[in-house]
């Protein structure tokens, strides 16, 4: 041990290390294990600098004794003096990787010894394991967002997929039941779609899917849900009574998109509504498909009601 200063046992400072670095928040995990090295090895100032994989240079995470400028200078070697840097590696799979370093530094002049330098390693592994677990932690949680949001929605078009907008539909319905108000559904068919993929390539088609869904997200209101529940088919769950404004305003925002490999888009659209014209989830959708076929045959870009009971008004 060197003797420039007053003897210091690492071991001492160890427990509140271990204790710091099972802290869920990473930067107080960090905090804590830089408080206790520099309290073991007697240094006056020190930072924790971490790897970036989305930049070149290193990220301060913690720091003690100096500002963050002083702390970043800390990572390059030379810009300092007596400081001393340990790596923060850990391994996996028989690979080390390197996640930052460890820099401390004293007041005037000190050299640690290799005994000093191998029990900072200790606080070094500890601030490796504290961010390797974070960051497993957090990589799990964006994978299990990821699966979720996968689950839900069509990938192609990044709205809900058929499976979403089903158990949405029974959710609204059955809040309609409840409240006695009322909830449209609409149907909309991308008008000559089968054409524009044979002719132009499914890369075009895919490009009009998008596109169509763009629109559809952004005409509908917050209470709405849009999906794509097959290859050119959409829908549009709307509670109340302006199902058939908000149909309108989607068909109108889709004729306005520019034309795709020269020709335009449009789209048919067949309304239903619970529970005039149904009073559960199948037969609304049926409705809504009787619907879209009525609108099929009045030409490109039409919209259709259910086809009224006969002797009640249309």
């Amino acid at each position: 041990m060197s003797t420039d200063g007053p003897s210091r046992d690492p071991r001492n400072q160890l427990p509140a290390a271990i204790r710091a670095a099972t802290a869920d928040d990473l930067d107080a995990a960090l905090r804590g294990i830089l408080s206790a090295a520099i309290e073991s090895s007697g240094a006056t100032a020190g930072a924790i600098l971490l790897a970036d994989p989305d930049r070149t240079d290193l990220q301060v995470a913690a720091s003690a004794g100096l500002d963050d400028e002083r702390a970043a200078a800390l990572a390059r070697a030379g810009d300092v003096a007596d400081s001393t840097a340990i790596a923060l590696v850990i391994g996996r799979g028989g690979v080390e990787s390197s996640l930052g370093t460890l820099v401390l530094r004293w007041t005037g002049a000190h050299s640690p010894s290799a005994e000093e330098t191998a029990d900072l390693g200790a606080f070094g592994s500890l601030a490796a394991l504290a961010v390797d677990r974070a960051r497993h932690t957090a990589n799990a949680a964006e994978r299990s967002e990821w699966f979720e949001r996968m689950a839900h929605t069509d990938p192609l078009t990044g709205i809900a997929n058929e499976r979403t907008v089903a158990r949405v539909l029974e959710l609204e319905l059955a809040r309609a039941g409840r409240q006695g108000s009322e909830v449209a559904l609409a149907l909309f068919d991308i008008d000559d779609f089968r054409s524009a993929n044979e002719n132009d390539g499914e890369r075009a088609g895919d490009d009009i899917l998008r596109r169509v869904a763009s629109v559809l997200a952004e005409s509908v209101r917050l209470v709405d849900t849009v999906g794509r529940i097959g290859g050119d088919e959409f829908v549009l769950i709307a509670p109340g009574a302006a199902g058939a404004v908000v149909a309108k305003r989607v068909q109108d925002g889709i004729s306005a998109l520019p034309g795709a490999a020269g020709r335009g888009v449009t789209v048919s659209a067949g309304v239903a509504t619970f529970p005039k014209d149904a009073g559960d989830a199948g037969s609304l959708i049926a409705a809504a498909n009787a619907a879209l076929e009525r609108a099929r045959s009045s030409g490109a870009g039409s919209v259709a009601g259910p086809e009224p009971v006969p002797g009640t008004p249309s």
